[in-house]
């Protein structure tokens, strides 16, 4: 037992053992009644495929020949045997005390099904923290409150008051779902589609078992090949992407992350803003390993084939398209095409083959529209899965019993990695599946369902390459970079000196006291100038008129010097301006969930406004922070838009990571923000920057730099 939570037991790796909740030897319904209606009859009737023993405890109606006792305690005397598990259905006010009564009498999980808790504030946050405290004195591992169950059909558990619930099949698909409702509405679609679950888990309020739990007892169970997990929110970020870290090792993981259009108050920069908790959850679920769905349908179609097929990580699995009818097949090569999954074209040698099996109008590269299926199913299959560029066969066919058999095709050709869509009755469709599970080829129903399964198998091959060919080691930092940041605050001049000694590059420029100095620099830098406003306590210098651009002559300085002077202006900053080019916005933040993570995407007020931004967890290797401009919706713009010159990747790549680094070593950097970071060809200079450090108290001491920020000297940069 831990301090800090119920734990009924720790495994040999430190995780907690929940065997007590989702494999009891027993269980006792606490509230059982009578009264088909009530929820405790509703539970009892629930459990009763379950192969243990299940008894009720109702202090108000005791029945021992109903299996109805006083306790838990009695019930054990007189059944002679262990209950690991005791379901709740009792109010809010009562739990806790429940919980301890059946902590007393052996009961080391208990699933808490009642409603009345933090979610309904008011009474029901004392209620939670009671029910809390009692999981954690007693040891008792918590599930809930506030959800449906869980079920678990391998062993008969339907531990659920959901109409139905243990009707669904066992299969190889483990649901984790922040939403009770949810977790069952995947089963039933699971169950809808042939696969079935090993474990579906509501996790409700979550205020001691979480999604990491869950995902970590999953780590032995052999019975689960994929899992569809449902997030809302989350507490403990780093745990999470531990846990999917671990598990994704052994078997896929989607994930399908709610909150996209939640609006968050803006942070002191715009790095912050831009960094909501959904974009946040979902790059981190993905560098940890997840595979990211946007809707429960694609979730499912996700872990009906990735249950059944698992392709080798590959930086780009290519994909061979064969369609017994164009018009699905279209559709579904055009969703795989807006998807960047690749559809190589064919060798000759395939092109060849294809030609010697299909007549001459059929459309043979890749795709294969081989009309309707005909005796040569089988050896077109076998010639496009040979093909060397191809790892994946993505298939379309009408159910047509008359002119194809499927299954025998597939036992024919031997083992190819394969995923089918069919179209049809229903009956014929399920039949045809039912057949091809077996043969470890998982069957869809429409081309989207294809598409958004063949996606999902692509992004895991191409999630576990990455992972396996990056570093994330923190790069060691001169002490120069923990003396600049030994101070409450950075004005601009100061955070490009700290730029500077992370070797990203500035403009050449002077922090200037008065309007002598002014002049001087004018006379020193290459024009044209921008000449700014140099306080600590402005960020956002445009806004308040702290900026002056163009200025090529002492005359246009002193115009620009009133302005300034008229804005607040004590001090300024002289630098050369440069040349034109794309800006990004590229920074780092401190999540209050996940931690440091980097952001990078259009420069100015454009980032704030189409949202077009990608994120990840810090620290990154360079290449990783590199590849997140791939996933702007401007990238066009990066890569020689209209004759432009391609940007150079690598070089923001290091800059985000530098930042990244930034942020991860020094704990009292909140945020650190380059905008904008003008780009143009192989350039890349950071024109504005600002750093934000957290609040500290009366009293407070700068916090320990990590080790790596102690490091050799390097000089200011000019």
């Amino acid at each position: 037992m831990t301090a800090e939570r119920g734990v009924a037991e720790d495994r040999s790796d430190g995780s907690r053992c929940l065997d007590p909740l989702f494999a009891p030897r027993g269980v006792v319904v606490i509230g059982a009644s009578r009264q088909p209606s009530k929820l405790g009859a509703v539970m009892v009737r629930s459990l009763s495929r379950f192969p243990g023993t299940v008894v009720g405890v109702n202090p108000s109606d005791v029945d021992p020949r109903a299996g109805r006792f006083a306790s838990v305690t009695d019930a054990v005397e007189a059944v002679g045997a262990p209950f690991d598990l005791a379901v709740l259905c009792v109010p809010a006010a009562v739990s806790a005390q429940a919980v301890t009564d059946a902590a007393a009498g052996g009961v080391r999980a208990a699933l808490v099904c009642s409603g009345g808790y933090a979610e309904a504030g008011g009474p029901g946050l004392t209620y939670q923290a009671e029910l809390v405290a009692a999981g954690r004195d007693t040891g008792v591992a918590l599930l809930g409150p506030n959800t449906s169950g869980f079920i678990a059909p391998g062993i008969g558990l339907a531990a659920s008051f959901v109409p139905g619930a243990a009707t669904v099949p066992s299969g190889p698909v483990a649901v984790i779902a922040a939403s009770g409702g949810v977790n069952h509405a995947l089963s039933f679609l699971l169950a809808e589609s042939g696969v079935g679950v090993s474990l579906a888990v509501g996790l409700g309020n979550a205020v001691d078992v979480t999604a990491a739990d869950v995902l970590d007892h999953l780590l032995d169970d052999t019975s689960t090949r994929a899992v569809a997990l449902h997030v809302e929110s989350v507490v403990d970020g780093p745990a999470l992407m531990s846990a999917v870290r671990r598990l994704s090792e052994r078997v896929p993981v989607v994930a399908l992350v709610v909150g996209e259009h939640d609006v968050s108050d803006f942070a002191r920069s715009h790095t912050g803003a831009l960094a909501t908790s959904w974009r946040v959850t979902r790059a981190a679920l993905r560098q940890a390993g997840a595979v990211l769905v946007d809707d429960e349908r694609s979730l499912v179609d996700a872990v009906t084939a990735m249950s059944a097929v698992r392709l080798p990580p590959n930086p780009r699995p290519g994909v061979g398209v064969v369609t017994g009818q164009a018009g699905p097949g279209l559709l579904h090569i055009d969703g795989l095409r807006g998807r960047n999954v690749a559809v190589p074209p064919f060798a000759d040698r395939t092109r060849r083959r294809l030609g010697d099996l299909l007549p001459p109008l059929t459309f043979q590269a890749n795709p294969v529209d081989t009309g309707r299926p005909g005796e040569t199913f089988a050896d077109v299959l076998a010639a496009v899965a040979g093909d060397p560029a191809v790892d994946l066969l993505s298939i379309y066919v009408l159910a047509e019993p008359d002119a194809l058999d499927l299954p025998a095709v597939f036992a024919a050709t031997g083992p190819i990695p394969a995923v089918v869509a069919m179209g049809g009755p229903a009956a014929e469709v399920q039949k045809v599946g039912a057949a091809l599970r077996p043969l470890g080829v998982p069957v869809l129903t429409t081309p989207a369902a294809l598409t958004a399964a063949v996606t999902a198998l692509s992004d895991d091959a191409h999630i576990r390459a990455r992972r396996r060919g990056e570093s994330r080691a923190v790069r060691p930092h001169p002490t120069a970079v923990a003396r600049l940041l030994d101070r409450p605050a950075l004005d601009e001049e100061e955070a490009k000196t700290l730029l500077g000694v992370l070797e990203i590059p500035t403009p050449p420029r002077r922090a200037c006291a008065d309007r002598a100095a002014a002049h001087a620099a004018l006379a020193e830098l290459p024009g044209p100038l921008a000449v700014k406003l140099l306080d600590a306590a402005v960020t956002h210098k445009s806004d308040v008129g702290g900026v002056v651009l163009d200025v090529r002559d002492g005359g246009d300085l002193d115009r620009a010097l009133d302005t300034l002077e008229a804005a607040g202006a004590r001090r300024f900053l002289v630098e050369s301006m440069a040349g034109p080019g794309v800006d990004l916005i590229a920074g780092a933040t401190r999540d209050p969930v996940f931690g440091p993570v980097v952001v990078v995407g259009l420069g100015g007020v454009v980032a704030e406004a189409l949202a077009d931004v990608a994120t990840a967890p810090a620290p990154l290797s360079s290449g990783e922070a590199a590849g997140l401009l791939d996933e702007l919706a401007a990238r066009p713009l990066l890569d020689g838009f209209r004759g432009s010159s391609a940007v150079d990747r690598d070089a923001v790549g290091r800059v985000l990571a530098a930042l990244g680094d930034l942020v991860v070593a020094h704990p009292q950097v909140e945020s650190a923000e380059i905008n904008p970071l003008r780009l143009d060809g192989s350039s890349v200079v950071a024109l504005d920057a600002v750093m934000t450090f957290a609040e500290r108290g009366p009293g407070a001491t700068d916090p320990e730099p990590h080790e790596s920020a102690l490091h050799e000297e390097v000089p200011r940069d000019g």
